[in-house]
């Protein structure tokens, strides 16, 4: 009995050996009548005798038979009301849910893990943003170490990816499996696919709200759009020659010169080519010197008349050593496959 203290189980115990216990005793254990254990002694209201175990234990069962017997009943009406809805849903087509929200780095985490369990063939992955960092390489190890074996996985970094001693080791690591790796200038966006049926992609730009997307068309896009990036990508470990010079700038930063034709501010420009924010200003200043400009905004109309950005001028060859950036080591979170 839970609310029995421990005074009032010595005294019930004494009652029940002697028969009864003095009224001044129980004084000393109020939680004994309180649970009506004792009642008073018909023949002297000096004493006071001890009601028998199995009448108290009665008596306190009795309500919560009660209560469990209607909620049985409460059950049982609730399985009555759903019943026809069940025997529609038995013969309806199943559903899925085409798009579902993730919030939160391990919620999004627990549901990559959950595809990656249940695929048998295939991952493709976009992991944008330049060199990982040591957390993010660390959940990707530990992500391929739980993968199914046999599975073949491409991942796509950007070029700044080759400058990062972390990732080229990890990828080294990784690429004696069914792994490989390619990179490319620019990369959209974060993006894993499962078996072409599951694809994850992040839904902010802090990464901490993920989109699940089951519809075989979004899906069928996505694969797609990857394997567009994929074949215009060079691959990880093949060396490449320096890049041309068209005027004397670097491909890197005539990508940059049409960020900033299309508006875009360092901070974005930046994250777009997987650099530093210091790196990015570094290679504008580079562009504003090579064309003579004197402030942003004459920049932008010098790049623009300087035929930079005409067609034929631009390539997705990897930076040589004027393209060399330092990675950005900024923390990824959630939908770290890779």
């Amino acid at each position: 009995m839970e609310d029995l203290c421990e005074s009032g189980r010595r005294l019930y115990a004494d009652a029940l050996h002697l028969g009864r216990i003095r009224r001044s005793a129980a004084e000393k254990a109020p939680c004994l009548l309180e649970l009506a254990l004792l009642q008073p002694d018909p023949d002297d209201s000096a004493w006071l005798r001890p009601v028998p175990p199995m009448t108290a234990l009665s008596q306190r069962l009795h309500p919560l038979e009660r209560e469990i017997r209607e909620r049985r009943e409460h059950a049982v009406q609730l399985a009555q009301a759903f019943e026809p809805f069940l025997s529609i849903a038995t013969h309806s087509r199943p559903t899925t849910h085409a798009i579902t929200v993730l919030e939160g780095a391990e919620r999004i985490n627990e549901a990559i893990r959950l595809a990656q369990a249940n695929c048998r063939s295939e991952i493709l992955s976009v992991q944008p943003g330049g060199g990982r960092s040591e957390p993010a390489l660390t959940t990707a190890v530990n992500f391929a170490q739980e993968a199914p074996h046999g599975i073949a996985a491409r991942v796509l970094y950007q070029h700044t990816a080759r400058h990062s001693h972390g990732t080229l080791t990890y990828a080294r690591l990784m690429n004696a499996s069914q792994m490989e790796f390619r990179t490319a200038r620019t990369l959209v966006d974060r993006l894993i696919i499962f078996d072409r049926s599951v694809a994850f992609i992040p839904a902010q730009d802090d990464r901490k709200v993920a989109l699940e997307l089951r519809h075989p068309g979004v899906v069928d896009y996505l694969v797609k759009v990857f394997e567009h990036q994929w074949h215009s990508a060079e691959p990880l470990f093949q060396e490449q020659p320096r890049e041309a010079a068209v005027d004397g700038v670097p491909e890197i930063q005539r990508t940059i010169a049409r960020l900033l034709i299309e508006g875009q501010v360092d901070e974005a420009i930046a994250r777009r080519l997987g650099m530093n924010v210091r790196t990015c200003r570094a290679h504008i200043a580079k562009l504003a010197a090579a064309l003579g400009s004197g402030s942003r905004a004459q920049l932008g109309y010098l790049i623009a008349r300087s035929g930079l950005l005409e067609d034929g001028n631009d390539t997705q060859g990897p930076e040589g050593a004027d393209g060399a950036e330092e990675a950005d080591e900024a923390p990824v979170r959630g939908q770290d496959l890779s």
